[in-house]
């Protein structure tokens, strides 16, 4: 095609071309004839023609005046003719005289002529002009002329110009063809007239043939075409192409739809009595002209099929949600209420649980009981007649719930407007329920390894639609899965209050008396699960005290098992006043062989790993003594208000084997001033790391110095504890004192039995002016013996040092590392019996190591009736010969 295009244009073109070359041919021929006439005109009216003419010799004359003609005017010869047709001048010089072939006769008549001849130049075109006298007698004649040669070469002067622009035009149709046919073939897919043909047939065959209607509409809202399917459900006439849509009868939405040209999916409209599934998009979104074309599916058969399939799929839904919200936690009454939650609104308007009392409580239910108590509740509105949340509820046999609980099944009761023995359990509350709206009732015993935990009980009122019997199976299966989440969480419960028990039977139950710090506390355990958190205050000799907080690793039974067990083990290790580090070297030892345990029993992967931080306050100096072992630094609110963080050494937590010895860090601590010792539930949790929760611990506390202990605890849970702690939390406030210097007299003794004496007599004196001068006897007494053996058996420096606090205090130091023993002294022996006088004489008695030495103590009553002691010593010492 696109060839037979390209061979038609070359032969107009060449044709153009004849004819443009025939054309300019003739029109030169016509100027040369012009021209010609034009000269011989102007020269036959020359002034002094006629007279040089009629002179004796013209030649002479003329000759020169036509050879500057023949120049200025262009034309090829100029020629003067006498009446007899004898040339009398010429531009060509030698034809002079010679006679002319031109017919005279049109000339002497008085009229011009135009001719082609053929002259001594070849063949020409001429003009030839009679010359006459004023009288009009013609005395001869002008002639002019152009070859016809220079005709030509005129001619082949335009024919590039010519040649060159019917190029051109062959070019530019030939490309403008080309670019046509390129779109036509795209156009048509490479299709021919033949395949074009036949694919519009077949087109046009299904377009009317398919069950689903077709409408073409222009961008101005005109219906272009109809197929035979969208007649019959738009009722439309085959005249209704060409015509508006609104101007078709159609329903308002329908029509504006259509004219629109929006976009829809789906949508479905009811024209005619029948519910049409619009589909439409534009045309011209892919190089179409502008428009819509829309599609039409009637869907009236399938609409009750499809409200099946969407009561099924919402059951579906139901089923899924509940499947993913209920059991989310481990406590009973919030299971109660997730399985209420995924009810409502999809499934029921209202929902209600109901459960046995020991469940509630974590215990096996016996299976007898007759009352229940509403536990969850949930509706679409609040005002509700149904039973409200916490009341105990004993159903009647008639009741649906009874009669589920019996047989262990659902109960359907599709009217309850009809249903009577639902009534005779409350019959005024069965009216409001009635006259509320509640119109249908499905209930479900929940039941778990064999075992009845309750009821669950489901109420439409705004939907229409009473339950039915797929709506059973429903409500079944997802009571089924709340039962065991129910069951979980009770068995949870159970264990739960099993191990919190523990923990708290574990755990201090009381402060002990002591007069060195003010100290308050708390214990929150974590929601989740008991953990392995635990404080401890122990009173030390000297009027010194231990704080104690640790963690153990995990949650559960084990950990508040291994929990007691340390506590038990810092309680045995105080009572030999060991260092901090010492103390905390000891609890790791004990940790590894804890795990050592646990990994020699069979499929045991408990770990046993523990944090703590120990440390010793003296409130004779305001010395504190600090020892952790991957625990967080304690805090410490100065007098002024001020918070810090001390630096202590970070050594590893308790039991993971590192073998490295444990360092400690000496604080000296202000009277006033408060030391918060806590576990890292109080700090840390999955929201926040230990930096923000040291942060906001340090905002709590800052320029708050007045608090007690007791604000100060309340303070600190109040901005740093999450409302739900994943963790325990354990927290300890100590406020310092300082003892009075009053309270403290001190005494440097020489390495000289006499000395005994003297510090005897200043003994007494003190305790004269303290005011418990009654025991004075048996504290010389003890200061003798503890002052005799130093000097024998110690070395110095011997310090004697008594305090007045709850206890009156005696301690002597030496720079021996030597303890003494209380033991069994034979008849014959002369010592060995002091220390057995100062055990019955005073209320404890102890030895205690320092870096320079060792300090034996003792602790006597000062008040509550004490008295000088009235047993005979030799009877005591009788005792030992039995």
């Amino acid at each position: 095609m696109f060839v037979l295009q390209v061979v038609v244009v070359v032969l107009l073109a060449i044709g153009a071309v004849v004819m443009l070359v025939l054309a300019t041919q003739r029109e030169s021929n016509r100027e040369a004839s012009n021209r010609s006439f034009a000269v011989t005109q102007g020269f036959a009216s020359s002034p002094g023609l006629v007279e040089a003419m009629k002179s004796p010799d013209p030649t002479a004359v003329l000759q020169s005046r036509v050879e500057q003609a023949n120049k200025g005017t262009g034309v090829d010869f100029v020629v003067v003719l006498n009446r007899d047709g004898i040339l009398q001048a010429d531009s060509g010089p030698g034809d002079i005289g010679a006679h002319t072939d031109t017919d005279m006769a049109p000339l002497l008549a008085g009229r011009s002529v135009k001719e082609k001849g053929v002259g001594s130049l070849g063949p020409q075109i001429r003009a030839y002009v009679p010359v006459k006298e004023p009288d009009g007698t013609v005395i001869g004649a002008v002639g002019a002329g152009v070859t016809l040669e220079h005709v030509s070469d005129s001619v082949v002067e335009q024919l590039p110009v010519a040649l060159a622009a019917t190029a051109g035009a062959v070019a530019v149709t030939t490309g403008g063809m080309a670019l046509l046919s390129r779109r036509l073939l795209r156009q048509t897919h490479g299709l021919g007239p033949a395949e074009i043909t036949r694919m519009y047939d077949h087109h046009d065959a299904v377009l009317h043939s398919v069950k689903e209607g077709v409408l073409i509409v222009d961008e101005d809202g005109r219906l272009l075409l109809a197929n035979d399917e969208a007649q019959r459900l738009l009722d439309l006439t085959p005249e209704a192409e060409s015509r508006h849509v609104g101007e078709l009868g159609l329903p308002p939405l329908t029509a504006e739809l259509l004219a629109s040209g929006s976009e829809t999916t789906d949508q479905v409209h009811q024209t005619r009595g029948r519910l049409l599934v619009v589909n439409q998009r534009p045309t011209d979104r892919y190089g179409g002209p502008p428009g819509t074309v829309a599609t039409l599916r009637d869907s009236t058969e399938l609409q009750a099929l499809s409200g099946k399939v969407k009561s099924a799929r919402q059951r579906l839904k139901v089923l899924y949600d509940a499947s993913l919200s209920i059991g989310t936690t481990l406590e009973v009454t919030r299971t109660a209420e997730e399985l209420t939650e995924a009810a409502v609104p999809h499934f029921a308007d209202f929902a209600t649980v109901d459960l046995v009392e020991p469940v509630l409580r974590g215990e096996d239910p016996t299976g007898t009981e007759q009352t229940l108590r509403r536990t969850a509740a949930t509706g679409v509105r609040e005002a509700c007649p149904l039973y409200p949340t916490g009341e105990l509820i004993s159903f009647i046999s008639t009741t649906p719930q009874f009669r589920g609980l019996s047989i262990g099944r659902a109960v359907l009761e599709a009217d309850l407007r009809t249903a009577t023995g639902w009534r005779a359990q409350d019959p005024g509350r069965a009216q409001r329920i009635i006259d509320s709206g509640l119109h249908s009732l499905i209930t479900v015993p929940l039941s778990a390894r064999g075992i009845v935990l309750g009821v669950a009980s489901f109420w439409r009122s705004e939907m229409p639609e009473p339950f039915e019997g797929d709506d059973l199976a429903l409500a079944e299966e997802v009571a089924a899965r709340a039962a065991v989440c129910i069951d979980n969480a009770r068995r949870y419960t159970r264990e739960h209050a099993m191990a919190v028990t523990l923990q708290r039977s574990l755990l201090p139950r009381g402060l002990p008396e002591q007069s060195a710090l003010e100290v308050a506390h708390r214990y929150l355990p974590a929601q989740a699960g008991v953990g392995g958190d635990w404080f401890d205050v122990i009173p030390l000799p000297g009027a010194r005290v231990a704080l104690v907080v640790g963690d153990v690793v995990g949650h559960g039974l084990h950990a508040a098992a291994t929990m007691g067990r340390l506590r038990t083990a810092v309680h045995n290790f105080s009572a030999l006043d060991l260092p901090p580090d010492e103390l905390l070297g000891h609890l790791d030892e004990l940790v590894d062989r804890i795990d050592q345990d646990q990994a020699a029993e069979a499929n045991s992967h408990d770990v046993s790993g523990a944090t703590c931080l120990y440390a010793i306050y003296d409130p004779v100096g305001g010395h504190c003594t600090l020892a952790r072992a991957g625990h967080p630094p304690p805090a410490i609110v100065r007098p002024d208000g001020t918070v810090e963080f001390p630096d202590m050494p970070a050594n590893p937590p308790l039991g993971v084997g590192s073998g490295l010895p444990f360092e400690t860090a000496e604080l000296h601590l202000p009277q006033g001033s408060r030391l918060i010792l806590y576990t890292d539930g109080l700090i840390e949790n999955r929201h926040q790391d230990l930096d923000t929760g040291l942060g906001h611990l340090r905002t709590a506390m800052t320029g708050r110095p007045l608090l007690s202990p007791e604000e100060t605890c309340q303070d600190i849970l109040d901005a740093t504890l999450l409302e739900r702690p994943s963790d325990d939390v354990a927290l300890l406030v100590a406020r310092t004192r300082l003892l009075d210097p009053t309270q403290v007299a001190q005494w440097d003794v020489p390495s000289d039995p006499a000395a005994v004496s003297s510090i005897r007599t200043q003994c007494a004196r003190q305790l004269e002016a303290w005011g418990i001068e009654e025991i004075s006897f048996t504290t010389e007494l003890i200061l003798s013996e503890l002052i005799t053996n130093a000097i024998r058996y110690g070395t110095q420096p011997i310090t004697v040092r008594i305090l007045h606090d709850l206890k009156l205090i005696c301690e002597v130091s030496d720079g021996s590392s030597t303890s003494p023993h209380l033991r069994r002294a034979a008849t014959t022996d002369e010592g060995g019996r002091g220390l057995f006088l100062i055990a019955q004489y005073a209320e404890r008695w102890g030895t205690r190591y320092t870096a320079r030495g060792k300090i034996i103590w003792t602790e006597q009553a000062p008040h509550n009736g004490a008295t000088e002691p009235d047993t005979d010593l030799d009877v005591l010492l009788d005792q030992w010969d039995e």
